[in-house]
């Protein structure tokens, strides 16, 4: 049975592990410092959702979501930041049991948009996230601010 569950303080190991999954298939890298203030968000006061995929109780992906300001609508949007399924079970229906999910999440909300961003080189996910809706023509750019003091 797969259920979609909101992360407990009790599934620190299950989350960092796979966290670092999620980093590692972007090629990315993470600080204890990072993975402790993505932590605080989720536990805190932050508008920051973290919830898991669990089949048969085994934990085999996550989804990581926050609220967004739309200024030109004077709204808000649901941003999906982070969303993770163990390679070993992509393409069996989880990725998109996940999406669906915060899908529900805004409409049980009155948000009326989620969004989220994928590398070029996605195309496993992409071929997903086609079936939702097409592609923005947004292009992000991403600055790095040198010397950044906080």
């Amino acid at each position: 049975m797969t259920t979609i569950r909101p992360l407990t303080p009790d599934d620190r190991a299950t989350w960092e592990a796979l966290f670092a999954a999620y980093a590692g298939f972007y090629k990315a890298t993470t600080t204890p410092e990072g993975r402790e203030a993505v932590w605080d968000w989720i536990f805190g006061a932050e508008d920051f959702w973290c919830d898991l995929l669990e089949v048969e109780g085994k934990a085999l992906g996550l989804v990581q979501y926050q609220l967004m300001h739309r200024s030109l609508s004077g709204g808000k949007v649901v941003y999906l930041s982070d969303l993770y399924v163990d390679p070993t079970q992509r393409g069996g229906g989880l990725g998109r049991a996940l999406i669906d999910h915060v899908i529900g999440f805004a409409k049980a909300r009155g948000i009326g948009n989620v969004r989220w961003l994928t590398q070029e080189f996605n195309y496993a996910g992409r071929r997903l996230y086609d079936s939702y809706a097409p592609k923005s023509d947004f292009i992000l750019y991403s600055v790095p601010v040198p010397a950044y003091p906080g």
